[in-house]
């Protein structure tokens, strides 16, 4: 009988090679960068399998997966990240469920979060997403406003501010997509410069990562090159 888990763990070992040897190719240590499993539309029983490899940290796009699956994978110890766009009126989900989030993008909604997580007693890293793309279907916040929406986050202890992410243009031009993955790292040397600590760029998913780590990517998003073909 076939078992899923074996499929789920030669993509695994599969992706990690990827990865690793995409940090060789960039003249870098397959240590200095991350892979953030996106288990979205997949159930708790494909989530336990990752499990049994060893992954206990999942990407996820929508705070009503989180909050289901939280509740059939309560004894696993996940760390929830919050990747897809996130609406205010989530915020109290996201400040009780979530270690992270990636899609930090306008001052009412870091308000919203902090108000929340002070009620909650907790903290969580965040990282800001930035629109370096021209796609109206992206979200971010515009380049020129990040300088200003990091000094402004300081005021809020209870989200740890740890980098930045963005998703690149779709586009099959490997120079379009690279000039995005750029933009992301300039940015963030430039606020490293203004004396901000953003050790971490969330950039890069499945067919773009090794164009991300290229460029410095500390972390790559990886979904259906793990968990498969996703149902439409």
């Amino acid at each position: 009988m076939h078992d899923a888990s074996d499929d789920l763990a030669a993509r695994w070992a599969r992706i990690r090679r990827r990865v690793d040897d995409a940090c060789r190719a960039a003249g870098r240590a397959p240590a200095e960068v991350a892979i953030l499993p996106v288990s979205k539309t997949f159930g708790p029983p494909m989530i336990r399998a990752a499990m049994a490899l060893g992954l206990r940290r999942f990407g996820e796009n929508k705070v009503q997966e989180i909050r289901e699956k939280s509740v059939a994978l309560a004894d696993g110890g996940i760390d929830w990240v919050m990747i897809g766009h996130l609406q205010t009126n989530k915020a109290r989900d996201v400040a009780r469920l979530v270690s992270e989030v990636q899609s930090l993008d306008r001052l009412e909604l870091a308000q919203a979060l902090h108000r929340q997580l002070r009620h909650a007693g907790r903290a969580i890293d965040v990282l800001v997403q930035v629109k370096t793309s021209g796609e109206p279907s992206k979200y971010g916040l515009p380049p020129a406003q990040l300088p200003a929406f990091l000094d402004a986050l300081r005021e809020y202890d209870s989200l740890r501010v740890r980098g930045l992410m963005t998703l690149a243009v779709h586009s099959a031009e490997a120079d379009e997509v690279r000039a995005c993955f750029r933009l992301l790292r300039a940015l963030r040397d430039q606020a490293v410069a203004q004396g901000h600590d953003l050790p971490r760029l969330s950039m890069g998913m499945s067919d773009d990562f090794p164009l991300a780590i290229a460029e410095g990517a500390t972390e790559v998003r990886i979904g259906s090159a793990i968990f498969g073909a996703r149902a439409r």
